[in-house]
């Protein structure tokens, strides 16, 4: 099976090959013989019912500073690819939201990882509260009395914006800080949208598990662990990556989600697990899989593309939207 594969993502002069999914992933379609075409969310046009986009030929190869080629860019009507990866980074604003909306109009013919309806419907902190019982006790508002009225029932508590992504905005909030009223005076000059605001996890110093889901199934985890002195552990932050397992409580929650995430198209997912519970289910661009790999000696890109062509292979014949 030879398919033609679109990727929406960021320039590619500005990945970091040893780290980056989307690499991984272009890697390996390149060697299964699938042709590669790149573009970025700019470049894509509604016209007329039909989604364009202006994408250009690209070759990957794993060499640091020469790790990619492109070819002439030209004008192409995306329902004629067989695949589209949607893989650039949040944040996930109304640019993003709009980008589903077009490519909702050629999926599922053409077959959009992950599927851009359920992407749009399932922001990473807000999926997670359809799952009572899986995630720390948790707050989404932006009225004060509420925030105020659950900082006194849990003490030690972590805020952070509601659609914010990589660690940006996550403060930890202790018991005897002060700050809290300036940091929610802030939050209301810079979102419109409601914070959300959990019981800290003190578990988090041993790390936060990104757990990568294929097709609704665990296919690894890495530990990240946070610096000293720093609540996040996100590895652009500094956090550590550290080989985990699965344990019996990370498989109930995969177990849990799992149904749901096959059923909504959503092929390729991360989770964040801190101790005992589900803080988020990312869906837009998750990553993690290179630093699995190189822990695990396995190919979690291999699994997401042998998931890709199957689900192509059953979806191929299906009429657009």
């Amino acid at each position: 099976m030879s398919l033609a594969v679109a990727i929406q993502m960021d320039p590619m002069e500005s990945i970091n090959i040893n780290a980056d999914s989307t690499f991984a992933l272009a890697l390996e379609a390149q060697k299964r013989g699938h042709a590669l075409f790149h573009y970025l969310p700019s470049d894509l046009a509604l016209k007329n019912g039909r989604v364009l986009a202006w994408v250009r030929p690209v070759e990957v190869r794993r060499e640091m500073g020469n790790h990619f080629s492109f070819g002439e860019a030209q004008l192409v009507d995306l329902a004629t690819m067989d695949v589209v990866l949607m893989r650039q980074d949040p944040p996930f604003d109304m640019a993003y939201i709009t980008a589903t909306h077009l490519l909702e109009h050629i999926h599922p013919r053409t077959l959009v990882v992950n599927d851009p309806v359920h992407v749009r419907n399932a922001p990473e902190k807000l999926l997670v509260t359809h799952f009572p019982g899986l995630l720390p006790p948790t707050l989404i508002t932006t009225d004060r009395r509420h925030i105020m009225d659950f900082r006194a029932e849990y003490k030690d508590i972590v805020l952070k914006p509601l659609f914010g992504n990589g660690g940006a905005g996550v403060f930890h909030v202790k018991p005897d800080d002060e700050n809290l009223n300036s940091l929610l005076e802030m939050f209301t000059q810079l979102y419109r949208e409601p914070v959300i605001v959990q019981s800290y996890l003190p578990e988090v110093r041993q790390g936060d598990k990104r757990i990568i889901l294929v097709d609704g199934q665990p296919a690894g985890a890495v530990n990240r662990v946070p610096q000293a002195g720093e609540a996040r552990s996100n590895l652009h932050v500094g956090g550590t990556a550290m080989k985990a397992e699965l344990t019996p409580r990370d498989r109930e929650i995969c177990e849990a989600i799992g149904p749901t995430l096959r059923a909504r198209g959503l092929i390729f997912v991360g989770i964040d697990v801190i101790g005992n519970y589900l803080t988020e289910i990312n869906v837009t661009s998750p990553t993690g899989i290179q630093e699995i790999d190189r822990f695990d000696n396995v190919s979690v890109e291999a699994q997401i593309w042998d998931a890709i062509e199957l689900r192509r292979a059953t979806t191929s014949d299906i009429p657009t939207a």
